[in-house]
């Protein structure tokens, strides 16, 4: 079968691998659609993502979803949740059931431990049957593809708490940032402003849900006094104006990644306005609520600019990473839909 490897910073190649067979408690997907992540580019680009080093080739993707080709299943469309939980101790109870918070979880497409673990972006996948989730009708492989970084979205709104009926500021429109301006929509916000220096960006967040939209390039300054922000940009220069624009006793939930080195940054605003500041990583179990919504109408086409196949791999990975290119979520042809 042909999958998609990164054998060094700017080495991605088709190779051919055997194809899995499962095992008991395990299911093959023929994998029909994959979503390039930031990570993915990451490895392809630097050989790296965050502290996790690429030592071995590497299978890249996380963001599928195909058809279930073996068990009681056999020819339902799925998606992945793809955690692996490893650590040997439960959590402290003060955060018991936030298994993303566990302290050694292997993700899909992720070389954080060695051996790595290999990604989906492959012909056929090998998955624990736990790890399935099938697609309500209605939900196409390719939007479920989207799943993942859709849960992601919903679970930041969720470290919020209710944004219904409140206002809310979205920094940074790139997939996770139009994503979030979504998914607060169907949390039932009032209005949702999203902010960005690309014009084309913001045109997808609108596109989204987005009520306003401010074009930070053309000098369109962040709004005031916002009850509910959601920094999605992970640039830490952003961070002072952000906290200028989150309201007096305000919450400010962080879902870009912000760097793991020292980073100037203006914070005055976090103490004299009493701003409450979380951090939003990964999700739990928002993938299911991600496949609700997309069933009961969240609409995830638009954030889907460009389609390669998956002999397409480098000119799909260099569109996802050129700003020129106004791309937003880039999909892979895995597989015959």
């Amino acid at each position: 079968m042909k999958a998609v490897v990164v054998h060094g910073p700017g080495d991605v190649r088709i190779d051919e691998r055997p194809e899995p067979v499962p095992a008991a408690g395990e299911v093959l997907l023929a994998v029909e659609w994959g979503g390039i992540c930031g990570s993915d580019l990451s490895y392809w680009k630097y050989g790296a993502s965050g502290t996790a080093l690429l030592k071995h080739p590497l299978v890249l993707g996380h963001e599928v979803a195909g058809r279930i080709v073996t068990g009681p299943d056999a020819g339902r469309a799925a998606t992945v949740h793809p955690a692996t939980i490893e650590s040997p101790d439960a959590l402290p109870e003060r955060i018991s059931g936030r298994t993303n918070l566990h302290t050694r979880i292997r993700y899909f497409g992720s070389a954080a431990f060695d051996p790595h673990t290999d990604g989906a972006f492959s012909e056929y996948k090998v998955v624990r049957t736990d790890q399935i989730r099938l697609l309500p009708d209605g939900v196409s492989t390719k939007h479920g593809a989207l799943a993942e970084p859709l849960a992601v979205a919903l679970h930041a709104v969720n470290r919020a708490g209710s944004v219904r009926g409140r206002d809310v500021l979205v920094n940074g429109a790139g997939p996770i940032g139009a994503l979030v301006v979504a998914a607060a929509k169907y949390q039932g916000a009032r209005a949702v402003i999203a902010a960005d220096v690309s014009p084309a960006r913001l045109k997808i967040a609108q596109a989204m849900g987005a009520d306003e939209v401010r074009d930070i390039a053309a000098g369109e300054a962040l709004p005031d006094d916002v009850e509910v922000v959601f920094e999605a940009s992970g640039v830490t220069a952003a961070l002072g104006a952000v906290l200028r624009a989150t309201a007096r006793g305000g919450t400010l939930v962080q879902v870009g990644n912000l760097p793991g080195v020292p980073s100037p940054a203006v914070l005055g605003d976090l103490v004299t306005r009493e701003i409450t500041w979380t951090g939003s990583y990964r999700f739990v179990e928002e993938i299911a609520d991600a496949l609700t919504a997309m069933r009961d109408g969240l609409d995830v086409d638009p954030l889907i600019t460009h389609i390669f196949g998956i002999g397409q791999v480098a000119e799909a990975l260099a569109t996802a990473a050129d700003p020129a290119s106004a791309s937003s979520k880039v999909m892979l042809r895995l597989g015959a839909p």
